[in-house]
This record gives C-alpha cells, structure tokens and sequence, in this order.
C-alpha cells in the first residue's frame, strides 16, 4: 500500500464513526496520483467539516506527503449513494440587497509558505 494511501485510510477512520464503510481507491496517470474516497453517507460532515476545512485540511497533507515523493497527490470524495441534500433554515429575514461574503483567498506565495511550514513541521516529526 502506497504512504498516501495508507496515511489518508488512517486518518480518516479515526475520524468516522462507521470505519468499515470507508473505501479508498488510488490510481496513477500522467496527471499525478488520484485518490477516490467514500465514506458513509452519515461521516460525510466529520470529513468535510465546517465550510470545508476538514477536507482542505486532508487534501493539504496529502500534498505534502506527494511532493515528499515527487507526486501530484489528490483527493476526490465522492459523494455516497443516498447522500442528502441539506439546506440551513432561519427564521430572520433576508434582506433583499445583501452582499455576497468572499472567502480569503490565498496568493501563490501564501501557499508556498504554508507548504514549507507543513513541511518543517513534519521533518521535526
């Protein structure tokens, strides 16, 4: 079993609550290494988290360990049979003229540090 495969099943069955539902496939094209997840359809928030963070945390890792093996790594969760559609109610008023929130969004440079950080911190491992 491949480091990113193996890192990525160990990480998320300590997240889930049904571990045996998890499946992780790993294919290799010119494009990198491609990662296809599924969990159980009632894990998927733990996976994704709040407004994606989870996720975006794993996927980052998984680059790191990539690039530790000179590989484009990613991750694809799909979605499982029977997912459900969730849609958040409030009781307050929408005003009509509101304006979008933006997520930060990250420069290059940004993202680079990040990395090396990542990479720091894992080399004092």
């Amino acid at each position: 079993m491949a480091d990113d495969k193996a890192f990525l099943e160990y990480i998320v069955k300590a997240l889930v609550d049904n571990p045996n539902d998890v499946k992780i496939d790993r294919t290799v094209d010119e494009m990198g290494v491609l990662i296809t997840m599924t969990v159980n359809s009632a894990d998927m928030g733990k996976i994704i988290g709040r407004q994606g963070n989870t996720a975006k945390a794993i996927r980052t890792l998984l680059r790191v360990i990539g690039m530790k093996n000179n590989a484009r790594v990613n991750l694809k969760i799909n979605e499982p049979e029977g997912g459900r559609v969730v849609t958040e109610h409030t009781d307050a008023p929408v005003a009509q003229h509101q304006t979008p929130v933006q997520a930060p969004t990250m420069t290059a440079s940004e993202a680079s540090k990040s990395v090396d950080a990542a990479l720091e911190d894992l080399k004092g491992i």
